[in-house]
């Protein structure tokens, strides 16, 4: 399965139009991209302001301890706040059942709040419980307004075996105005999913770049390596081995890097 699950840290402030646009005030994250203003928020000083932070809480943002608080009956919202608090940090430090266990006791008690239903589904993702990534993802969609998670989704149709979901997904994306980076993750999932699906040839037209670009984003890595398989499989071994060396000079330490070279070998 694909890596996207955590690259979202639900501790940084989403774009101020898509949290202002919806009357519950809840938080929506812009992702992976850029697009927006996100800073980092760090806890201090929330001390003073709200006493009741117990826990985990103290280490969340100002924003989403208002978002949920605005949300969420009043005697819930410092159980929230610590269990959001506690899965938050769980995911960050790769503890997954650990942030899964702690995501569905804060979408007991806030089950209206975008952060908890995001954090929920991510953790559900990374622990292979597809069936809740899916849902808890799409909640977290249709409450914040964000594509954010969209490739997201998309992988974990893949895994359920749900192929056409899996290119209506994909259509979807393309007409939600993600960001670029988003987008170009949408693209990683769905070429890959062709490249299963005995459709190199269509992944490698999508994907494949006009030209190597200096300074590739990340993104763009992950897009030129998934390339490289699908020409790799049409059996266009230069593009194959010119892409390979354009992800290997930019990130030798690029996850998948064996298994692209063995893939290029075995097709030589």
């Amino acid at each position: 399965m694909s890596n996207h699950s955590s690259r979202r840290d639900p501790r940084k402030k989403p774009r101020s139009n898509q949290r202002h646009k919806r009357t519950s005030g809840q938080p929506g994250g812009s992702g992976r991209s850029g697009g927006g203003s996100r800073q980092h928020q760090s806890a201090g000083g929330q001390q003073k302001a709200r006493r009741d932070l117990r826990g985990a809480a103290v280490d969340l943002p100002r924003w989403v301890i208002e978002d949920l608080s605005r949300i969420t009956p009043k005697e819930r919202v410092a159980d929230a706040l610590a269990e959001l608090g506690a899965a938050t940090n769980a995911m960050i430090e790769g503890r997954y059942k650990v942030a899964l266990r702690a995501a569905r006791k804060a979408k007991d008690l806030a089950p209206r709040d975008a952060t908890v239903r995001e954090t929920l589904g991510l953790a559900a993702y990374r622990t292979g419980d597809w069936q809740t990534a899916l849902a808890e993802l799409r909640a977290y969609r249709r409450i914040s307004g964000e594509p954010t998670h969209m490739p997201v989704e998309m992988d974990v149709l893949r895994a359920l075996g749900r192929k056409p979901d899996v290119e209506k997904a994909w259509q979807e994306l393309k007409a939600a105005g993600a960001s670029p980076a988003v987008h170009k993750e949408g693209l990683v999932v769905f070429a890959s999913f062709l490249i299963d699906e005995d459709r190199a040839a269509d992944a490698r037209r999508l994907t494949t770049p006009k030209h190597i670009k200096p300074n590739p984003y990340p993104a763009d890595l992950r897009v030129w390596y998934v390339a490289a398989k699908a020409n790799a499989v049409v059996g266009d071994l230069a593009a194959a081995r010119q892409l390979r060396d354009a992800v290997t000079l930019a990130d030798p330490a690029f996850p998948g890097l064996d298994e692209l070279d063995s893939l290029i070998a075995a097709e030589s």
